[in-house]
């Protein structure tokens, strides 16, 4: 009993697997049509709405994913889907902090992972598949899909999705056309955009805002 147990487990873990790969192989070349958490934010709004528009990483422009990098993820053309060294920082932070808001270490890959496979929570299932796609995303995509996944399918706004909906939503213009002050602003509310808006920042998001536009020029894209 406690074999064929097994056997099935095997099979199913085996099938979860596959389907996975075969998936995040698509999705290397197919935009991502939906994300678990556009379907939760869809039913919880009451004047529930979908606003995403698929573009190219070239047709983004370079400010926003400029922004981000330096706003989410400074190393992200260096490591393989995890910032040990961030990850060790956070931990320590915690620790030292508890009872406190939990500082996190998340990387635009696992964000992207997270985002386009898994659902909102906190639950060591949840974080143990976020590892598992973050490490399939990183084999099976380029940095560069990663990067144009991310900025179209992160949530910027209520039910704003992606670099360009949000460029329309806050600046009425193409996310190619936006300004480095922007971009920055856009990538400065990403922790909580249902909290902070790009249009109307807090003196905290203009803070922030001004940190990424003066790193933005450390960032070198062309790493990717």
């Amino acid at each position: 009993m406690l074999k064929k147990g097994f056997k099935i487990l095997l099979r199913v873990l085996l099938g979860f697997v596959i389907i996975s790969f075969v998936s995040t192989l698509i999705f290397r070349f197919v935009p991502i049509p939906v994300t678990p958490l556009m379907i939760i934010r869809y039913f919880e709004m009451e004047d529930g709405k979908i606003d995403k528009d698929w573009k190219s990483l070239d047709e983004i422009g370079k400010n926003m994913p400029l922004a981000v990098v330096t706003a989410e993820d400074q190393k992200f053309a260096e490591h393989f889907g995890f910032d040990l060294e961030a990850i060790e920082k956070a931990m320590k932070y915690n620790e030292k902090h508890k009872g406190k808001k939990v500082k996190g270490a998340s990387t635009i890959s696992q964000q992207t992972a997270k985002n386009v496979f898994l659902w909102p929570g906190r639950s060591w299932i949840r974080k143990g598949l976020e590892v598992y796609f973050t490490f399939v995303i990183e084999i099976c995509w380029s940095k560069e899909r990663i990067i144009e996944v991310y900025l179209n399918v992160i949530e910027m706004g209520p039910g704003v999705y992606g670099a360009e909906a949000a460029s329309q939503y806050y600046f009425n213009k193409s996310s190619s056309d936006l300004t480095k002050k922007e971009a920055a602003t856009i990538a400065a509310i990403l922790p909580n955009p249902i909290r902070w808006s790009a249009s109307r920042p807090t003196p905290y998001i203009i803070k922030k805002r001004n940190w990424i536009v003066r790193h933005m020029k450390y960032m070198d894209l062309k790493k990717l």
